[in-house]
């Protein structure tokens, strides 16, 4: 996990912008009228149908909020999937295999193919 907290915190940050413009456009097509009676508490149903909880505490009532709302929950599955992938791949990428060590500075971290110590520059035994 700690290899990759660069692409989750990129993906995070994309799902917090994503929630936010997701919570204003159903505040917008739904309105105070239908329960959404602020942005905060819209965000709060995006978060809630993005990650498929769906506490059915606030819902839309316009068909194009009922719309919006099936497309955000196809997206929350989708989503599910993102990080799951970030961290196989980081858990699945091939390590170092190199056990050379220069004979003049015991330095050990050489490339697979190397020939020549990266440190004092000494040839290395293969």
């Amino acid at each position: 996990m700690w290899n990759s907290r660069a692409k989750i915190s990129v993906f995070i940050f994309f799902v917090v912008m994503m929630v936010i413009i997701i919570g204003t456009i159903i505040y917008l097509v739904e309105g105070e009228e239908n329960g959404f009676t602020s942005i905060p508490r819209s965000i709060y149903w995006a978060v809630v149908t993005l990650t498929t909880v769906g506490y059915g505490d606030i819902s839309p009532q316009t068909p194009l909020g009922q719309f919006f709302a099936s497309i955000v929950m196809i997206m929350g599955y989708a989503i599910i999937a993102v990080p799951t992938g970030i961290v196989t791949a980081e858990i699945l990428k091939p390590s170092s295999k190199n056990t050379q060590v220069c004979p003049v500075c015991m330095y050990e971290m050489h490339d697979d193919d190397a020939l020549f110590c990266k440190k004092c520059g000494s040839k290395i035994n293969s």
